[in-house]
């Protein structure tokens, strides 16, 4: 797909939104629950995105952004009776 086409592709569903936002003062009381369920569905997971991808960089950057030394592994023997 070209980024021509994406873009193009992109435009319409922007215009289909607006369309829908634009018709839902005017609509029935099941559609507006179902656009707002649609609506948090997309919410909840970009949150979700972002503290994902959050938290994998803080685990693997720190806070400076540079990566963390690994500390040494130290093995555990059992202990002699």
């Amino acid at each position: 797909m070209s980024s021509e086409s994406f873009l193009k592709e992109i435009q319409a569903i922007g215009e289909k939104f607006l369309l829908k936002l634009q018709k839902l003062p005017k609509a029935e009381p099941v559609e507006i629950v179902c656009f707002c369920v649609v609506l948090l569905f997309i919410v909840t997971v970009l949150v979700l995105m972002i503290i994902a991808c959050s938290c994998c960089c803080y685990s693997c950057c720190g806070c400076d952004g540079r990566p963390e030394p690994r500390g040494r592994k130290s093995q555990v023997r059992p202990s002699a009776h």
